[in-house]
């Protein structure tokens, strides 16, 4: 089990102040033999590098020469599951999106329809202008937002204002059978007094062009009311108009408890690799604080 690495031997025979002709004695060893013998014939150093090795992160990294990722893989494949998720908190930012890209399309969408609402609308801003999210957004879901218990009536109505009068006669109409009056103040006027389901009917009964220009302007003035919409209905515009790597790239407000999670989706052997981007002063002080028991099985061969 133990590292490979010529430049292991050549740390130890330096540290441990011995020539090139008995390094050559040890060869096949393993770090903890040499150690040991070293020890035994009263070498010093080799006393207190077997000390340091399990507690001083800076002589942990030069031994097992752990700047390179590929050291740092094979001990973090000798690692289960859950040792693995519990270092993925210590990646920075860009290494979880990094992560991400390991993810098919598919399975992002996944993600991102399991994260809270308003990660999501933060991933869709950064992809789509507001215009783009109500013009793509099926007319289903602004009847959704439009007619919502949470929607404000008073919102609502102050933004009919922007809508051209023939519109606003026609959904009166549609719903109470009579001719509209012409101005546009009282049209307004009587659609506030319409009952709960007439004013409900009266605005999905809306052109849809008229509706997704009234919902804009709702949307626009607070940015809460994107949360009214689906999370599929997001996801299917995203996997529809764009492309992956512009989704991972946008992934990247999500919140990093949210991130760390989706990694935790990952196969071991593809989380490994991700996990080779860790911080390798935190990855030296983990082994030694957090997996002592791995760290001796490295030392020991």
């Amino acid at each position: 089990m133990s590292l490979t690495i010529d430049s292991t031997l050549d740390f130890l025979r330096m540290r441990l102040g011995i020539s090139e002709a008995r390094m050559m004695e040890y060869v096949g060893k393993s770090v903890k033999e040499i150690l040991d013998a070293e020890a035994a014939q009263g070498n010093q150093a080799a006393i207190q590098l077997a000390a340091d090795m399990f507690s001083n992160p800076s002589q942990l990294i030069e031994l097992f020469q752990l700047a390179d990722p590929r050291n740092k893989l094979v001990i973090i494949k000798t690692m289960t599951s859950s040792q693995m998720a519990k270092l993925v908190p210590m990646l920075e930012q860009d290494d979880l999106v990094q992560g991400l890209r390991y993810f098919t399309m598919d399975s992002l969408m996944d993600m991102l329809q399991k994260i809270p609402k308003e990660e999501l609308v933060k991933t869709v801003f950064q992809m789509f202008s507001e215009k783009q999210i109500i013009e793509h957004m099926p007319l289903e879901q602004l009847d959704k937002l439009l007619t919502s218990t949470d929607m404000d009536k008073g919102l609502v109505l102050k933004n009919l204002k922007a809508i051209p009068e023939m519109y606003l006669q026609q959904i009166l109409e549609s719903v109470t059978g009579k001719q509209a009056p012409t101005n546009q103040i009282d049209l307004i006027n009587e659609i506030s007094h319409l009952g709960d389901a007439d004013y409900k009917q009266a605005l999905k009964n809306f052109e849809p062009e008229q509706k997704r220009k009234l919902s804009l302007l709702i949307t626009s003035s607070d940015n809460k009311y994107y949360l009214s919409f689906d999370a599929d209905a997001y996801t299917h515009m995203i996997s529809r108009d764009r492309e992956k790597e512009d989704t991972v790239k946008a992934m990247g407000v999500i919140k990093p408890e949210y991130l760390h999670k989706m990694m935790e989706e990952l196969p071991p052997d593809l989380l490994a690799i991700v996990i080779t981007q860790i911080d390798t002063e935190k990855f030296a002080d983990a082994l030694i604080n957090k997996y002592p028991e791995i760290l001796a099985k490295f030392i020991a061969g």
